[in-house]
């Protein structure tokens, strides 16, 4: 069973954790990390001959170009994530579509490549955004990896379908929901991010091997170049959950993450996507 592995590429100050914070007008005053932290992760990747989706900030790519190309010229796929972290449902339709346009061409402008694929900061594609999709698919956009389908402070829709599905009548265009598993009656967060940092690695382990063995289906995980960088700034006015969230266990998560190559296979979204669609189609 091939699974597919992402990288959300965004740095330090600019996850949800800190938004209440850290002012975005401080954003290009403060430490960027964000580019030597991919290219670590790059490294890890080449070592293991692993290819990988990453979902990049429009942000980034405006100010980090050489970086954007040297993810597609190491052969993973360029993907988008908006352009400046916001979650969607804090967009009106058209300022969503404004957002998508604006962070695409930055983004394509420093691969030189197209992008099909798209993740919303915060997996903040939900049931306050039935109109989110259909903007996706009239847009181009091929596969949305946006949804966590369980239930969370942070996020997530607990309704929504496990595995990939077609949110759009009359299109092909796909959801891939990052990866959950089943405990009884009981979905858990499986996905990668803070849960695969946070939680033992046993637990992802057996949580892989139950969407690949028990149903049949591929895993879809995710983690950010900021969670291998221990030695990153500290935002001490930070609420003590979001602290907790953040900093724990920085220092063993780039292992960790060397041995999800070593128990699974791992490609780029986009392939897993094509199987997807030809497995809904038959």
């Amino acid at each position: 069973m091939l699974n597919a592995l992402s990288v959300d590429v965004e740095d330090w100050f600019q996850v949800g954790a800190f938004e209440t914070v850290i002012d975005r007008k401080s954003w290009d005053s403060r430490e960027c990390r964000v580019e030597r932290n991919t290219d670590n992760v790059l490294v890890l990747f080449e070592e293991a001959d692993v290819k990988a989706t990453f979902f990049t900030l429009g942000w980034v790519a405006e100010r980090y170009p050489s970086l954007i190309r040297r993810i597609v010229d190491a052969g993973h796929e360029i993907a988008s994530h908006g352009y400046g972290h916001d979650r969607v449902f804090t967009f009106s339709p058209e300022q969503f579509a404004d957002d998508l346009k604006r962070s695409r061409a930055l983004i394509e402008d420093a691969a030189g490549v197209g992008v099909t694929g798209y993740r919303a900061p915060s997996f903040s594609i939900d049931q306050r955004t039935p109109w989110a999709h259909e903007i996706l698919a009239e847009q181009g956009y091929t596969y949305s990896s946006s949804v966590a389908p369980i239930k969370h402070d942070h996020y997530g829709w607990a309704e929504a379908p496990r595995f990939a599905f077609r949110p759009v009548a009359g299109s092909d265009f796909l959801e891939i929901p990052v990866t959950t598993a089943e405990l009884g009656p009981k979905r858990l967060a499986a996905g990668g991010g803070g849960f695969f940092r946070l939680l033992p690695y046993a637990f992802s382990r057996w949580a892989i091997r139950q969407v690949n063995e028990r149903d049949g289906r591929p895993a879809v995980i995710y983690f950010h170049p900021w969670e291998i960088d221990p030695e990153q700034p500290r935002v001490p006015n930070a609420p003590l959950k979001s602290k907790i969230r953040h900093y724990t266990k920085l220092d063993v998560m780039a292992d960790k993450l060397k041995r999800l190559p070593q128990d699974f296979e791992w490609e780029r979204l986009d392939s897993v996507v094509a199987r997807e669609k030809a497995r809904l189609a038959a």
